[in-house]
């Protein structure tokens, strides 16, 4: 009898449920593990889903005509032909991403590093995973001459590699791959057959607009599926909804009626009053491009200068462009982190600055690098405050580095990373 796949806890939401485990126990915490945004909802956009709760049919399995029409709009602005028919809505872009792979079948290139529940859901849809490193400084997409030589072989030991999935911008390194490495990607994924998967639910958190990610769509366009929500750019994970841009043609037609086959039998529709704030939110009234531009500065500012801190220890850290993530790798500094604390891995790191400092991130190695990897993923999303008022002062700040809550972090990272490097390990005395 075929044995169950074995599924582990998301690596990010059980930091979750580890820091408020250590928060209702009175500690003081430093959240640098999780993704989620960390700030108050749009009011007009809470006003829409208010309005929209009298909503209680289940609706098209692939969405109401308005969010469809209202996504569609969405990527014809990033230069994406879409056509609002094959758009397909889902409660968060993670089920769709999930449902594309079963729809897809077959194994997944997934980049290393990546996101962590790609590999997972690729087990769960009952492939593999096929990692390919990426790029040095160009996190989030396969290199491509490493691409084709890892599906041919895998072909050749009778695998079945059918879709890769790409992540711009990416977590967890908050880097953009270049545009000619996309267009090579898109020629790679051409000549092997394969579906590409294009992760783009960042693409609004690129620090400077003019530097925004080329979608793989715009080279491959006959075969790239894209993806996003309101998640990351709007701050909304707890509503839980994400669009899918299936592509126009033979293989997207097919494509997506199997995903909507797939919908129909796992979540049947999203929730309607989320859909309607959804359709209003993918219109892009005034009001969110201005809170979604709030938040990108402050990403910005505060991932640069928590990037500052790492940099200033000797770690190896590509500028972040986008995101509120950053993957430092202490590589450079192993002999002493042996020497001085027996660390030898980014888990040794994690635990140190955890029960040390109450800096709590995440090793690399929870996004696939190897176990003896020095590095790891930094979130800055969570600082922003402990509830609406100071997350919006946040949000409004000219400066919101001079924030007590903030700059309190800050410090305490600071000491933190202080310690890590130090040649010598602090005494009693000097931690308490």
């Amino acid at each position: 009898m075929p044995q169950p796949v074995p599924v582990t806890v998301s690596a990010t939401l059980a930091a979750d449920e580890a820091l408020a485990r250590r928060r209702s126990a009175g500690e003081a915490v430093v959240p640098l593990a999780s993704g989620e945004i960390g700030l108050p909802v749009l009011p007009e956009l809470r006003e829409r889903l208010a309005g929209a709760a009298g909503l209680n049919a289940y609706g098209p399995v692939a969405g109401s005509p308005e969010l469809r029409a209202a996504a569609a709009g969405y990527w014809r602005r990033r230069g994406l032909d879409a056509d609002p028919d094959l758009v397909v809505s889902g409660p968060g872009s993670k089920p769709l991403l999930f449902a594309l792979m079963l729809a897809v079948g077959g194994d997944v290139v997934i980049p290393v590093p990546s996101w962590v529940s790609y590999a997972a859901q690729a087990a769960l849809a009952g492939g593999r995973a096929i990692p390919v490193a990426t790029r040095p400084g160009e996190g989030g997409v396969p290199d491509p001459e490493a691409l084709r030589a890892a599906v041919r072989s895998a072909r050749a030991r009778g695998r079945d590699p059918r879709s890769v999935v790409v992540t711009l911008p990416d977590n967890p390194t908050g880097t953009v791959a270049s545009p000619g490495t996309v267009r090579e990607l898109a020629r790679a994924a051409r000549e092997l057959d394969l579906v590409v998967i294009s992760d783009e639910i960042y693409c609004d958190l690129v620090f400077d607009p003019a530097d925004r990610a080329v979608s793989p769509a715009v080279h491959a366009p006959e075969r790239t599926v894209v993806t996003t929500g309101l998640t990351k750019n709007l701050g909304v994970g707890g509503w839980r909804t994400g669009v899918a841009r299936l592509p126009d043609g033979p293989l997207g037609r097919d494509l997506h009626q199997r995903l909507v086959g797939v919908a129909s039998q796992v979540w049947s529709s999203t929730a309607a009053p989320v859909q309607a704030a959804a359709a209003y939110a993918f219109a892009e009234p005034p009001e969110v491009l201005a809170h979604v531009a709030a938040s990108r500065r402050l990403h910005a500012t505060t991932t640069r200068a928590v990037a500052a801190l790492f940099a200033a220890t000797g770690a190896e850290l590509t500028p972040v462009r986008a995101t509120c993530y950053l993957y430092p790798d202490f590589e450079p500094l192993r002999a002493r982190l042996a020497d001085t604390h027996g660390v030898r891995d980014g888990a040794g790191i994690a635990a140190l600055l955890a029960e040390r400092h109450g800096v709590v991130l995440l090793p690399g190695s929870a996004f696939g690098e190897p176990d003896t990897s020095l590095r790891v993923r930094a979130a800055t999303s969570r600082l922003y405050g402990e509830g609406d008022a100071e997350r919006a002062a946040a949000l409004t700040a000219p400066d919101p580095l001079r924030l007590p809550w903030i700059r309190d972090s800050l410090d305490r990272v600071k000491a933190a990373l202080t310690d890590l490097v130090a040649d010598r390990p602090p005494t009693r005395g000097e931690l308490s």
